[in-house]
């Protein structure tokens, strides 16, 4: 995206909506080998994963220990959201934590740590009283039942693209929306992009 920007003059904005794959999931989270065992019989399906990640520049995977329940780490985007931060910046916080840094992100403490690092001078008692009191909880799950509802959205990632109408308060302009599922490469959404750009 930062070359697309470059080259085309184009500012590109990334919003992250939540979505839980399984609300299931332990609160505490559940070890990524046992979960994946008991849910499927086995993780062979990670190797492909974490194979795709490599190769597109994505996620490394290189130590990823938990499945973690994420409702807490959507509190914690929507927290910050309010603050100013980014939700593209938050996510990629969290997953570098999750994946790369073995933490467990269904954790109070450990979603502390994140977020005061993106707040810099945040208040850590008053996020901390956040995220243990369930604030925002209600907010996150109708904005996932919306996309359920409105968008069919049944798994991730889920990618809605579209050309921002400035003149009806950042609406998407009509006839100028993409969707679709599914991981892509890099050069699939420069493609969009251009494509997107061209019929404005």
């Amino acid at each position: 995206m930062d070359e697309f920007q470059g080259n085309n003059k184009c500012p590109i904005e990334v919003e992250w909506k939540p979505y839980m794959i399984d609300p299931g999931t332990a609160t505490k989270g559940e070890d990524v080998e046992a979960y994946c065992r008991r849910r499927w019989g086995g993780s062979g399906w990670t190797i492909h994963t974490k194979s795709e990640g490599k190769k597109d520049g994505g996620a490394m995977f290189n130590n990823w220990k938990w499945w973690p329940h994420t409702l807490k780490a959507h509190q914690l985007i929507e927290y910050c959201r309010t603050k100013g931060i980014s939700t593209d910046k938050l996510n990629e916080e969290l997953f570098k934590a999750e994946y790369e840094e073995g933490k467990n992100i269904s954790e109070v403490n450990v979603l502390v740590e994140i977020g005061m690092k993106a707040l810099l001078n945040g208040d850590k008692t008053d996020l901390t009283r956040y995220l243990v009191e369930d604030q925002g909880k209600e907010r996150i799950k109708q904005d996932i039942m919306l996309g359920r509802q409105r968008y069919q959205i049944s798994g991730v990632p889920h990618f809605i693209v579209g050309v921002e109408d400035n003149g009806n308060d950042g609406q998407i302009k009509a006839g100028q929306q993409k969707e679709f599922s599914g991981a892509q490469k890099s050069r699939f959404f420069s493609s969009l992009f251009q494509e997107l750009l061209d019929g404005n």
